[in-house]
């Protein structure tokens, strides 16, 4: 029987929230520790390039790698998530994250490179998966925001630590940086895994304010479920745009002839481009809790209307005044900041539709909805090479994103809803016939 337990705190009662905000905390502090396997690889591309003189075409095939790995093995990390709990999963991440930048260190070939990246993969797949799940279940109630600020840690986490990476780097090689930040950071990541733990039913508080299943659904009847599918189908449009726009950026500013441009703004001068990308950080760091914890005000779907219709206008916007330099970056930042919601709005809908004892595995099914965006990033090239402009991309992820809103408010509406009244009955049922086989 996959139940909820009736110890559940209801919404009006008091909880003690110090305990819930130190596992968040814990979580982000993990996230921060895992995140320069993503975001820091750039600074060290250059530098292999030089030493080994490998096409960068080819050096980069090892961040394509860390991000199938990440991405296609979430259900298997799922399944081991739900079964050995937080602790044990997060520390077999760290020993994965530390050895990942170890191997690097010593690596004098590109399959040794690639052997790094399928570690690294296996590692931040592990944490990050984790760490989103344990969130969703200390904080029902709250879901959206506890998602977003986990995810951000993410997201923005690489920002404290890519200066001295970049400065390590110049000063001592990036071989020795590989190592001393691989040991760092998987020591970081390791001796926070023991902090974590999972909730008791007593210790959560279901939400007030939005459409919550009862019961608790395994993997094989949540993918029975028409929701599941729209979800899946809706991350896949929305997270495929999304990259699509981010892995155009470089070329999209070339075109419109602001790739180079220098902006003023009085206290520092900065080119266009760099300065885009740096407010894709700042706005991705605040996007996923920001619209995380409108989500728990106002619902998941009305608040996927409002981001996925920002996204799409955005990006139309940009095709038609990119060409201004401060229109471009201003209209780039929007465009980032309604595109980085995707992984908290969909990883607490899932937790509010499927429950949280099997939510490993059935967020890392839905998860793979990235890796899938990602094998579609390429088609953009092609449409590009095809039609010769960069509007046709631009036009056919706006299309993509509006396509998602439309979904949100006509189909996933109701369907959410007929599934919590489905979930709510079943629910009632599994218990009327668990009591009535008790001994009296």
């Amino acid at each position: 029987m996959h139940n909820s337990s009736t110890a559940a705190l209801r919404p009006d009662q008091p909880l003690s929230d110090r305990t819930r905000w130190i596992q968040l905390a814990v979580g982000v502090i993990c996230m921060i520790a895992t995140a320069n396997i993503q975001y820091a690889w750039t600074l060290f591309v250059p530098e292999i390039q030089d030493t080994y003189g490998w096409s960068r075409a080819s050096i980069q095939i090892a961040f394509t790698v860390f991000v199938i790995v990440q991405t296609w093995l979430a259900p298997i990390e799922g399944y081991f998530i739900d079964k050995f709990g937080p602790r044990l999963m997060v520390a077999f991440g760290a020993i994965f994250i530390g050895m990942a930048w170890v191997i690097n260190s010593q690596a004098t070939s590109l399959a040794g490179f690639y052997l790094g990246a399928a570690v690294g993969g296996i590692g931040v797949g592990s944490i990050y998966a984790t760490c989103i799940n344990n969130a969703l279940k200390w904080f029902p109630d709250r879901r959206g925001l506890a998602v977003g600020l986990t995810a951000g840690g993410y997201g923005a986490g690489s920002a404290a630590t890519i200066l001295p990476i970049a400065a390590m780097i110049e000063s001592s090689g990036f071989q020795e940086t590989f190592f001393f930040f691989g040991i760092l950071q998987g020591s970081l990541a390791f001796v926070a895994a023991w902090f974590l733990r999972s909730p008791k039913p007593a210790e959560v508080r279901k939400s007030s304010k939005l459409m919550q299943a009862t019961r608790d659904y395994t993997l094989k009847e949540a993918m029975n479920t028409k929701l599941f599918w729209l979800m899946f189908v809706m991350f896949i449009l929305v997270v495929t745009g999304g990259m699509m726009a981010v892995a155009q950026l470089g070329v999209i500013a070339k075109d419109l002839g602001v790739k180079e441009f220098q902006v003023d703004m009085h206290f520092f001068v900065m080119a266009a481009l760099p300065l885009a990308l740096m407010l894709d950080r700042i706005m991705n760091g605040i996007s996923r809790p920001l619209f995380g914890w409108i989500s728990d005000h106002i619902g998941r779907e009305k608040t996927m209307v409002i981001a996925f219709t920002l996204e799409g206008i955005g990006i139309i916007a940009l095709g038609y005044f990119g060409s201004n330099p401060y229109a471009f970056l201003i209209l780039s930042g929007i465009v980032f900041l309604a595109w980085g919601e995707v992984y908290s709005l969909f990883s607490a809908l899932a937790g509010d539709a499927f429950g949280t004892k099997h939510i490993g595995k059935i967020y890392g099914v839905l998860y793979t909805a990235k890796g899938i965006g990602a094998l579609f990033v390429p088609v953009g090239n092609l449409m590009m090479e095809a039609t010769g402009t960069w509007s046709t991309v631009l036009y056919t992820v706006a299309a993509m994103d509006l396509t998602a809103a439309l979904l949100a408010i006509v189909v996933l509406r109701p369907v959410l809803a007929k599934h919590v009244a489905y979930s709510k009955d079943l629910f009632a049922k599994e218990k009327t016939v668990t009591q009535g086989a008790l001994p009296a």
